[in-house]
């Protein structure tokens, strides 16, 4: 078993956890999860395996503290996305201070920091528990990280997704809307008894365009900056000479901390309810999938206490920065565990071309290590 933390990241990243629902016959994570396990296990840490559907596992491991401390758990996920294109993606490659490959970056760079951080721990004698979960499918819908929450809870969190050292305190959210407008079939030569539902879709088009205008126009979040909104994919009509008897578009609105379901449903109430007042006009529209923006006050303890023990390993303060993707950190947040997110520096995720700074990962390591130590004494 790899015995150094550049070993075992190189380790993780030779093993393939390709997520299965984004490339259908990949092998997802059960390798990589059982690999974690037994390394666990033979350093005295006691790890599960939690299964959120068939084949999609996630460990959870505990190192238990001695009794009257805060508990604190680490967070990565084990998939990654897709290889195409990179013959070498599972070779891991080290050059110039950088490992390259599938899922250095992200996020098996913040992984294999977390693992470490809990053979520190571990070494510590802690009064309060320290947990990792390393979960299944945060590429697609986020089952591993939805099943563990059944079961785990702790004081904070720290989500160790690559942050280039700083710390990530607020994320967008998103939604998926789709839209469907309704015409009426008939030959294309006769106009008088069709309804072009395509045409009629280009008017919620144009209303897109005008709410992105209004977003633009909003106050912006001072680490995200502004909401957004773009249609992602249109299907409609039968064929060539038809009047088109039906459209359907699938659009993605991004969201900031405090913007919320109720406020999407009502913006698309009003941006339909203007256009049904022409009688021929008529659409139906739902919500397919919604992620909870995330956020959290830069004098949240836990925010607090990472800064401080940051400023001391690295001999600068890191910066309090957003991101505009999607993390578990959310999900951590919408359970009521205040949650930081604090990873390495490296670049290409889901590029061709991946990679991790290896001294930031041992940083990374150190820094969640003396977290641990001031957090859960």
């Amino acid at each position: 078993m790899p015995s150094s933390l550049q070993d075992l990241l190189a380790a993780l990243v030779r093993i393939d956890s390709i997520n299965p629902s984004l490339v259908p016959g990949a092998a997802g994570e059960a390798e990589l999860a059982t690999f974690i396990a037994t390394w666990l296990h033979n350093h005295g840490i006691e790890a599960t395996v939690d299964e959120a559907a068939p084949g999609r596992l996630s460990v959870i491991a505990t190192v238990r503290g001695t009794g009257g401390g805060r508990s604190l758990l680490l967070n990565a996920h084990l998939d990654t996305v897709g290889t195409e294109h990179m013959p070498l993606a599972l070779d891991p490659v080290v050059r110039d201070g950088r490992m390259y490959g599938r899922g250095t970056y992200d996020m098996k760079g913040g992984l294999a920091a977390c693992l470490f951080a809990l053979l520190d721990a571990r070494d510590a004698h802690l009064r309060g528990d320290v947990i990792l979960a390393a979960v299944a499918d945060e590429e697609h819908a986020s089952l591993g990280m939805q099943s563990v929450l059944k079961s785990v809870r702790a004081d904070a969190a720290i989500v160790t997704e690559p942050t280039s050292l700083q710390l990530c305190v607020a994320h967008k959210g998103f939604i998926w809307h789709e839209v469907t407008t309704h015409g009426r079939a008939a030959h294309g030569s006769r106009p008088d008894l069709g309804r072009d539902a395509i045409a009629h879709m280009g008017r919620v088009l144009g209303r897109l365009e005008s709410l992105q205008r209004e977003l633009d126009a909003r106050e912006p979040h001072p680490l995200l900056g502004h909401a957004s909104v773009h249609a992602s994919l249109i299907t409609g009509g039968q064929e060539l000479s038809s009047y088109p008897e039906r459209c359907t578009l699938q659009v993605e609105r991004r969201t900031l901390p405090g913007e919320t379901r109720a406020g999407a449903e009502q913006e698309w109430a009003e941006l339909l309810g203007e256009l049904a007042l022409d009688p021929d006009f008529h659409a139906e529209h739902r919500i397919t999938l919604l992620r909870e923006p995330f956020g959290i006050s830069h004098k949240a303890e836990i925010v607090q206490v990472l800064r401080e023990q940051a400023s001391e390993i690295l001999g600068t303060a890191p910066d309090h920065i957003g991101q505009t993707f999607w993390m578990d950190a959310a999900f951590l947040a919408g359970a009521g565990i205040p949650t930081v997110v604090f990873g390495p520096h490296g670049a290409g995720a889901h590029a061709t071309e991946e990679w991790v700074d290896l001294e930031s990962v041992q940083h990374c390591r150190a820094v969640l290590s003396a977290t641990l130590r001031a957090f859960c004494a």
